[in-house]
């Protein structure tokens, strides 16, 4: 057995997993269909890379009121999610006073929540779908060496297609490709430094042949493979999101092999061109024939007007996503809506410590809680 195999001791926590590198490339697909085996448990993501601008305004992490308030705000984060995770409620002093003698960490916190999920489920493996954490991928096998990574390769010009009519990016093909090769750069990052623990598939290959690319996932978490992963039409999660918002609407069918090539009725030829430029030795690494000599001329003034056609795009996209999909709005905005509360409040925090030169002093610790904490009025 190669130790990604190796059985867990009687009473191990779930062994982690991060999918990788970046959104709109499949990943709720696989995540939804691979949740049907009891033994895995993967909810809707934090992405908690929204959060990360935040975390340097709590300070000193040492200091225990400043780590306590960034669990209560993670904790915050989850219940602010457009998708709720079923059946469980975190309590801050709770998650605090389990991991306080533990590396301090904002991942620390996030994995605690989504180690507590997997356990009342039942799960040995919890992944989480946050691909943008790969970004933080050494922090994360630091805090948990055991972590695998699923990375999922999608023809670019095909997610950046996809990309570009998601609000959760930008509205521009020059920067999303960008975003799409940093994603991919931190990603052979990790497949150079952790080979053994890092699978690759193509979401190409999951469209011709499911079962096969499941039982491979499957293989590598050394779950069981259940046939009843393809057919996604009954996964009460499926049709739930699949009403929520139309980036997940296929989400509770199969998905549709001939879509493969559908970029090429979206983007332009010089989108195409510009696409290829930019990622021409990943997509001959991984199988992507190009259409175009892939030499576009690129250069910053480029940048600076794709910049501001994004950001028309994305007023516009939040203007109709109210008009079509209110709720859909509604739940993205309180999401965002509570982000920007965290970092008003934390910035004025961090102008009161600077102020008072806190960082002069030793952190602040609290007592640890021996016995149940109630609330009492």
């Amino acid at each position: 057995m190669t130790d990604k195999q190796d059985p867990a001791p009687a009473g191990a926590r779930p062994r982690p997993v991060l999918m990788i590198p970046l959104r709109r490339c499949g990943s709720h697909a696989l995540r939804l269909r691979l949740n049907f085996n009891p033994d895995f448990h993967s909810p809707y993501p934090l992405h908690v890379v929204d959060f990360m601008p935040i975390v340097p305004l709590y300070g000193n992490l040492e200091d225990d009121c400043a780590y306590f308030r960034l669990v209560s705000d993670v904790i915050g984060l989850q219940a602010a999610s457009m998708v709720k995770w079923p059946g469980i409620v975190f309590d801050p002093v709770e998650i605090f006073e389990a991991i306080r003698h533990e590396p301090r960490s904002v991942h620390r916190i996030v994995w605690e929540l989504l180690l507590r999920a997997g356990e009342q489920r039942g799960a040995r493996v919890v992944m989480d779908k946050s691909l943008d954490s790969v970004h933080y991928a050494d922090e994360l096998m630091r805090l948990f060496p055991d972590m695998l990574f699923l990375n999922v390769v999608r023809d670019p010009r095909a997610q950046i297609a996809s990309m570009n009519k998601a609000i959760i990016h930008d509205f521009d093909t020059l920067l999303n490709a960008h975003i799409w090769l940093e994603a991919h750069r931190a990603a052979d990052m990790v497949l150079a430094e952790y080979p053994d623990r890092t699978l690759t598939i193509r979401y190409e290959d999951f469209l011709a042949d499911e079962e096969a690319v499941l039982k491979q996932i499957c293989a590598f978490f050394d779950i069981a493979f259940l046939p009843g992963m393809l057919d996604v039409s009954h996964s009460d999660e499926a049709k739930q999101i699949s009403r929520m918002s139309a980036l997940w609407s296929s989400n509770c069918f199969a998905p549709i092999a001939a879509n493969v090539d559908k970029y090429k009725k979206v983007l332009s030829l010089e989108e195409i061109a510009l696409i290829e430029t930019l990622t021409h030795d990943h997509m001959r690494r991984y199988g992507y024939e190009r259409l175009t000599d892939g030499a576009a001329a690129i250069d910053a003034p480029m940048f600076d007007t794709a910049r501001r056609s994004s950001e028309l795009g994305r007023t516009q996209a939040w203007q109709v996503l109210e008009r079509t999909n209110f709720r859909d709005f509604a739940l993205r905005r309180h999401r965002a809506e509570y982000l920007t509360s965290v970092r008003a409040r934390m910035e004025q925090c961090a102008a009161v410590r600077a102020s008072r030169r806190d960082g002069d002093f030793a952190p602040i610790k609290l007592d640890e809680l021996t016995e149940a904490f109630e609330v009492t009025d």
